[in-house]
């Protein structure tokens, strides 16, 4: 009898040791957002692994906020890349009372959003909306660790003009929040440079996110003997560009931005694209000095998830780590008491070191050129 009690209160010690410890442990709320349903479901479902990959190893590592210890809970939520569907999510997220935000994904959705998160005080970082418009607000809570589209664009029409050597540009662009803010920069840099090189715009054509066929916008391109399609918009629509682009012969250079630069576009082009013939640009990545690092995390992916990285997973891991690093050099998760941190801190990533400018833009972002060759994407050069 007497060992069954002993046996008894020692369960029941350890019951309240474990409730304790439990009750010890809080809890930071990170919201996530991107379109993880629609056409760009991929890239999408690429941000929230990141993120995603960046709660599990904190939480395995275990996390120390100003002496306590806090277990991160990511609240990912679905945008479709609409802005209507995208305030409504952000609502969401403020309403649950998240200690911040990454995301969202794309510019037409981030931008609208970013106004419900500075008017609730929670800081956010967004891993890839370019369009500049997202940092102009001058919202205290936006920051972004991506090159934006005047350095997209500006590098773009350089390689274009300098590389590529095209001389008549046909420019396309998909109308969204991204599409027209990369091809209003592309364009203008193409004026401002062009007279030395002898490089015009031939044609603008506009299209929409959800568009199928193009065959009255490339015939009308295609009339005009151009040397190089430029495109403002996403892989989902860029790869049946390029198939009807082939069925139209015009069997000429392709280019655009980050969101037409997945490990997508082959297999959404078929055999319509011909090596080398796309060349896209990646808001962002790392000199030779930090490619060890970025090589790990792509290892570290395809072993977790089964699959290869889409485009922007490593800024997603990398914002969300810069985020928890601003609570703890705060000593609080509180936003109010991060936020300050964060627009001062300095975090050495897996893309790089994180710091930003005034207006909330990583400094020294770079860009990475790529082409595709035997249906993988292959680096080119890395510009500034």
């Amino acid at each position: 009898m007497q060992l069954t009690i002993k046996t008894l209160v020692q369960a029941l010690a350890l019951a309240f040791v474990a409730t304790g410890a439990a009750q010890a442990e809080e809890i930071i709320k990170i919201g996530h957002v991107a379109a993880t349903s629609g056409a760009i479901a991929h890239l999408g479902k690429d941000n929230e692994n990141g993120a995603r990959m960046a709660v599990d190893e904190l939480n395995a590592k275990g996390v120390v906020i100003g002496g306590k210890k806090y277990k991160i809970v990511l609240q990912a939520e679905d945008d479709a890349a609409d802005p209507k569907q995208g305030t409504a999510a952000a609502q969401k997220l403020v309403d649950a009372k998240v200690n911040g935000v990454i995301g969202h994904e794309t510019s037409g959705t981030t931008i609208p959003a970013s106004r419900i998160y500075h008017d609730a005080g929670i800081p956010q970082i967004s891993p890839s909306a370019t369009n500049p418009q997202y940092t102009r607000q001058r919202y205290n809570t936006a920051f972004r660790n991506i090159a934006n589209d005047e350095q997209l664009g500006s590098a773009l029409a350089r390689y274009a003009m300098q590389n590529v050597k095209a001389k008549r540009i046909a420019v396309i662009d998909d109308r969204t929040a991204y599409g027209k803010g990369l091809a209003d920069e592309f364009i203008k840099n193409i004026k401002h440079g062009g007279a030395a090189t002898g490089t015009t715009v031939v044609s603008t054509q506009f299209t929409n996110d959800k568009a199928t066929d193009f065959s009255a916008i490339l015939t009308a391109i295609k009339a005009t003997k151009p040397d190089m399609v430029f495109f403002g918009g996403m892989d989902a629509v860029a790869g049946p560009m390029l198939r009807q682009m082939k069925q139209l012969a015009i069997p000429i250079k392709f280019m655009g931005g980050d969101g037409m630069c997945s490990d997508s576009v082959p297999r959404l082009a078929g055999d319509a694209m011909s090596d080398g013939q796309v060349i896209c640009a990646e808001a962002g990545g790392v000199e030779p000095s930090q490619e060890k690092g970025m090589a790990d995390f792509r290892v570290a992916y395809q072993k977790k998830y089964g699959i290869g990285v889409q485009t922007y997973a490593p800024y997603t891991y990398d914002a969300l780590m810069t985020m928890v690093e601003a609570m703890q050099k705060a000593g609080s998760p509180d936003p109010a008491r991060y936020l300050p941190v964060l627009a001062g801190i300095t975090h050495k990533g897996v893309t790089g070191n994180i710091t930003f400018d005034a207006r909330g833009d990583v400094k020294d972002g770079v860009l990475t050129i790529f082409t595709f060759r035997n249906g993988k994407r292959e680096k080119v050069t890395v510009m500034k």
